[in-house]
């Protein structure tokens, strides 16, 4: 059978954030109804690069495949495989570097949009690198946002960021010199770092904040302290399956016994008010965010179909 390609390129003119926002909850929804398969990251390795394979299935979304990259002294490489659902052979191909980008920005907007005050219009951004962007763009999509803080490490880089973001946003975001001006006072906090060591305090936090923390996914990293999930009325994640395995932001406050996963909500449930969301305009809550296979396959599924029709791609014979 003929197998589609689709270069990064092409990915990026066709993927916008609000077909990754309608995707993405999509997938959330079909976890909730049972109708989707979500297989915890599965890595392994040489001793230079790493393997982290994502699969699932949601035959209702017509999705069926996993996302497999490299890691190592290199720049990441990315690619969503996809089959054919009746058949079973391999259909497309699809370069995934910025369609992961975008779908973990998606996953905190979709969180966002449900579990952060309704008038929540300031945020607090620790992190500069290439998720940022998207984390702060999808949050925009999804409350009326005026303004934004943002940290980072290096002082030109969140100075560019800033300025980037102030064109994409519509207003200005203000790059601060501490994690902690970005963060006090502001309604929605997003971490999205690499940080072995938490960079987000409890003590900081204004009441009625939302929080997504979207950086590690090793248990031996964590971006949030444990007072963070002492003052949270609620704690989310998008799998508690592959939190197991890689939630490191819960390993301290689990050990301390602040709380433990059978207080812990798989958001699926919560977007469909199976569990309740924020109660009360004071609430701390959190969204803890490790990325699901199910999401970039239901994101690669809408690209592949868009591309069909607007005749981007390649058909390859094998």
């Amino acid at each position: 059978m003929p197998l589609f390609t689709l270069a990064e390129d092409d990915v990026r003119t066709l993927l916008t954030m609000d077909l990754a926002l309608t995707a993405v909850e999509a997938s959330f929804r079909k976890l909730a109804l049972d109708e989707a398969v979500n297989i915890p990251r599965q890595r392994c390795q040489t001793d230079t690069v790493m393997l982290h394979v994502l699969p699932a299935a949601a035959k209702t979304l017509g999705a069926l495949g996993f996302k497999a990259y490299t890691t190592g002294r290199f720049y990441p490489q990315f690619k969503v495989y996809l089959f054919d659902g009746k058949l079973g052979g391999l259909a497309a191909i699809i370069d995934a570097d910025f369609l992961g980008q975008v779908r973990t920005g998606a996953a905190t907007g979709v969180a966002t949009k449900k579990l952060a005050r309704a008038d929540a219009a300031t945020v607090g951004l620790i992190g500069t690198g290439r998720q940022a962007r998207t984390q702060l763009e999808a949050v925009c999509k999804v409350r009326a946002i005026r303004s934004a803080k943002v940290f980072g490490r290096d002082e030109a880089k969140r100075a560019a960021f800033a300025a980037e973001m102030s064109d994409v946003c519509g207003f200005d975001v203000e790059p601060v010199n501490t994690p902690r001006e970005a963060v006090e006072g502001r309604d929605i906090v997003i971490a999205a770092t690499s940080s072995r060591t938490p960079v987000l305090f409890g003590e900081w936090l204004a009441p009625g904040t939302h929080v997504n923390l979207m950086g590690s996914n090793y248990l031996t990293s964590a971006e949030a302290d444990v007072e963070v999930f002492r003052r949270a009325k609620l704690i989310t994640i998008d799998s508690k399956d592959q939190g197991r395995l890689e939630a490191g932001d819960f390993v301290a406050a689990m050990g301390e016994h602040v709380f433990g996963w059978q207080d812990v909500k798989e958001f699926a449930h919560v977007l469909v008010n199976r569990y309740p969301g924020r109660e009360s305009p004071d609430d701390i809550t959190i969204f803890k965010s490790l990325g699901l296979g199910i999401q970039d396959i239901a994101v690669a599924v809408k690209v592949v179909d868009l591309a069909r029709l607007k005749g981007m791609g390649r058909e390859v014979e094998i």
